[in-house]
């Protein structure tokens, strides 16, 4: 297992702890947890619309892909942080890592 938080627009910490073997990816797990990601492209790296950002934690991730990058490029607002939820796989390196939804 897994645990990680998700920085709600009130400020508040929301932790979520998700198992590591079955091999989903972040966008699938926020999506499960009743967050309004639409992931119009089914996690493909396509839309963007499961843009978030990570606040801490970010150099455990792994690296960006071309595509992820290909596509947070065509986003009016992109921070150094800003990631494509369905690119991080759930792993042991999503331990204690806090992010924000940034489909707003």
């Amino acid at each position: 297992m897994v645990k990680f938080h998700v920085k709600e627009e009130d400020g508040t910490l929301r932790e979520i702890e998700v198992p590591t073997d079955m091999n989903l990816n972040l966008m699938e797990v926020l999506k499960a947890s009743d967050y309004d990601i639409e992931a119009a492209c089914g996690g493909m790296a396509l839309c963007a619309t499961c843009h978030i950002e990570v606040l801490e934690g970010a150099e455990k991730l792994n690296g960006k892909t071309d595509a992820e990058l290909d596509m947070l490029d065509t986003l009016p607002v992109v921070l150094e942080n800003s990631r494509l939820a369905c690119q991080i796989k759930i792993s042991e390196s999503l331990q204690d890592v806090v992010l924000r939804l940034n489909n707003r």
